[in-house]
């Protein structure tokens, strides 16, 4: 593995581009202009037309995009990236008719890949999450979310977080790492919920925001999970922290979790298949994400559709993720999440596009460094060998990218 201290700067004057729509807000230029892209020090100094460039750029060094799209870099903001062995098995029972909730009181679902996760140590689940990372950062994503939720207890949890830092430290990539201790009920507290979540608010939170390795706190809030109540506690005790909360909300019911999230000031609310009108006027009015995710609605051969129209209605920002897990969305293309966003759900280009950079920036809290190419962020784009930004939607299977530029330096390819 490449270490990223070894990726080569990208300060320069990236020129021979072509702008994706909205990838600059602050860029005036025609559509078919050729732009400009000025890096100093690993920061956006200047973004737009080539032939507006300020004379101060001129004596940068250069790189040419040779007529590449350029987008900002894609933002995969829920995902459960790192446990311990696989659910194949699961992927089976499910063809042969078993729902979610049977694999799951049959001792299968997340509780198996808790025994896994419980089993493996720091330096084993990092060497089987990475080849996982690669793949999707191959896809051009420069920021991404990864859970905890497959250890339920402290020391386990720990482990999780503690490798998704170092994840983003070897890759030169953003990490937000959120806890998601409320993910299932651990078998050792099976008829004591209550209990569990109390060690959730009262010992595990403290002690592993306290370390540095909590940016956000998230709750499965399901029947199969845990209570409206319960997902209330956890919330509690992130806001006396200080810490963001999101919400597995509405995937296989409607519980009111996504009202209780926005009232909260979530983040985002995630799944969300059976999201009432209500949920989604809360989610308005709080600014909070709706964060689509198709690969488990493919998975799990779902049938009931995210209110898409309603939400687009209301205004309400959609973001789209790979939710990458050993369950339910095995997927690490988030590419191939825009393409299932679009013929799936039915969301247009731009709103496919936006999904994976604005919205999805915005739903981590990122959005001063992420999700957009403008003066004074982190420098943080990709390069694409298409014509038209339709093609990251319509191709799947294919990897157009030519060069991804993370935090500053040159992650993938190099100067053209």
């Amino acid at each position: 593995m490449k270490q990223a201290s070894s990726f080569p700067s990208a300060d320069g004057l990236w020129a021979g581009l072509r702008l994706a729509p909205d990838a600059a807000p602050g860029a005036a230029l025609d559509a078919d202009a050729e732009a400009a892209i000025a890096v100093t020090e690993g920061m956006v100094r200047w973004v737009g037309a080539r032939s507006a460039l300020p004379a101060g750029f001129e004596g940068l060094p250069p790189h040419d995009g040779g007529g590449a799209l350029v987008t900002p870099g894609l933002v995969d903001c829920h995902t459960h990236l790192v446990y311990g062995g696989q659910r194949a098995n699961e992927f089976a029972l499910r063809l042969a008719g078993a729902t979610y909730e049977e694999v799951a009181k049959a001792g299968g679902g997340i509780v198996s890949s808790v025994r896994a996760t419980r089993e493996a140590d720091e330096d084993t689940l990092f060497a089987q999450a990475a080849p996982r990372l690669e793949q999707l950062l191959a896809d051009g994503v420069c920021a991404i979310e990864i859970k905890s939720g497959y250890g339920l207890a402290l020391e386990h949890e720990r482990k999780q977080l503690r490798v998704a830092r170092r994840l983003g430290e070897a890759h030169g990539v953003t990490v937000r790492t959120t806890f998601l201790g409320a993910h299932a009920l651990p078998p050792e507290y099976a008829g004591r919920s209550g209990d569990y979540i109390d060690l959730v608010c009262n010992q595990m939170l403290p002690a592993l925001a306290a370390e540095g390795l909590v940016d956000a706190v998230d709750v499965f809030c399901e029947r199969i999970a845990f209570s409206l109540a319960e997902t209330e506690q956890v919330f509690q005790a992130a806001k006396a922290l200080g810490l963001p909360v999101k919400l597995h909300a509405e995937q296989l019911s409607d519980m009111g979790g996504a009202a209780l999230a926005a009232r909260y000031g979530a983040l985002s609310c995630d799944h969300i298949e059976h999201l009432s009108a209500e949920g989604i006027e809360a989610m308005r009015r709080s600014g909070t994400v709706a964060v689509l995710l198709p690969g488990a609605y493919y998975t799990l051969r779902d049938t009931q559709l995210p209110p898409i129209e309603a939400l687009r209605a209301a205004g309400v920002p959609m973001a789209v993720s790979t939710d990458h897990n050993p369950g339910t969305s095995p997927a690490l293309s988030l590419l191939l999440m825009m393409n299932m966003a679009c013929t799936l759900f039915r969301l247009t280009v731009p709103e496919a596009l936006a999904g994976v950079t604005v919205h999805a920036a915005r739903a981590l809290g990122l959005q001063k460094t992420h999700g957009a190419i403008a003066e004074g962020m982190p420098a943080n784009f990709v390069l694409w060998n298409v014509r038209d930004a339709a093609e990251l939607a319509y191709w799947f299977g294919q990897r157009p990218v030519r060069t991804v530029v993370r935090q500053g330096r040159i992650a993938v390819g190099g100067q053209p």
